[in-house]
């Protein structure tokens, strides 16, 4: 089983504690949300969890054995990161921009027919066959992100780890985005989301983590984490929730206090 952990971890950014002596344990085959008001640490975290933001303190480990003695190739041969503004710096078609997700996988003679079938299996996931040819640049903002998740499952990731992936995607499609990161889960990967949509979260997420100053206020199933006290605490505001026909919603009544 694959698990990826951070024991006491901390990253200072500016002499200021972003993240704050957090312990999380996470395991495969679950989808975790990480939430928090804006500058409560989520994206830093997230960053940190993948190997790209070196701690300060604390450590993060996959299996056991920390993250920081993998070399670059074979760490991303087993995690995907999705960031939350990824430029994309060239003109290239759809097709080709997924297939660098397979850059950790090839070999002297370039992609072979594996890869080819990877990204094909990640552009159908991600629903983005149609735009196979399309240059990139050419793809609406949603277009683009779903392009960008197809990238990052190319690689038959262990853990997609993934900043805000909903951001500038309609209604249908955060929908059918969501299935496939329970999909995902539900074959055995290991996924982390940050989300600034709580009833989302509630939805989607198997477990929800929610940060404030850095540190974890809540760790527990959606329900159990996402209580008015908590969010009073995390958010600054009075809520509740409630049933709607998808399921259960999260209605924000006003700033607390």
């Amino acid at each position: 089983m694959s698990r990826l952990a951070c024991r006491s971890l901390a990253v200072v950014l500016g002499g200021r504690a972003v993240v704050d002596r957090v312990d999380l344990a996470l395991d495969p085959g679950r989808v975790t949300a990480i939430v928090g008001a804006n500058g409560a640490g989520k994206s830093t975290l997230l960053s940190s969890l993948a190997g790209l933001r070196p701690p300060t303190g604390g450590a993060v480990t996959l299996d056991g054995a920390p993250l920081s003695g993998m070399r670059p190739k074979a760490r991303a041969r087993r995690i995907a990161f999705l960031p939350q503004t990824p430029e994309i710096a060239w003109s290239v078609e759809a097709r080709t921009l997924v297939g660098l997700g397979r850059t950790p996988f090839l070999g002297a003679l370039g992609p072979d027919a594996a890869d080819h079938a990877a990204v094909d299996r990640a552009m159908a996931a991600a629903q983005v066959t149609a735009f196979d040819r399309r240059v990139v640049t050419t793809l609406s903002g949603g277009e683009r992100a779903r392009v960008l998740i197809a990238r990052a499952l190319a690689g038959d990731p262990e853990w997609l780890l993934a900043d805000e992936p909903l951001t500038g995607l309609d209604p249908a499609h955060q929908l059918d985005v969501a299935a496939l990161f329970r999909s995902l889960a539900d074959a055995g990967a290991g996924v982390v989301v940050t989300l600034h949509d709580l009833s989302m979260a509630l939805r989607l997420s198997h477990r929800v983590v929610v940060l404030a100053d850095g540190r974890v206020l809540a760790d527990d199933p959606p329900l159990v984490a996402l209580t008015p006290d908590v969010l009073r605490r995390a958010y600054g505001i009075e809520a509740r929730l409630t049933e709607g026909a998808g399921g259960p919603l999260i209605d924000v009544v006003r700033r607390a206090g």
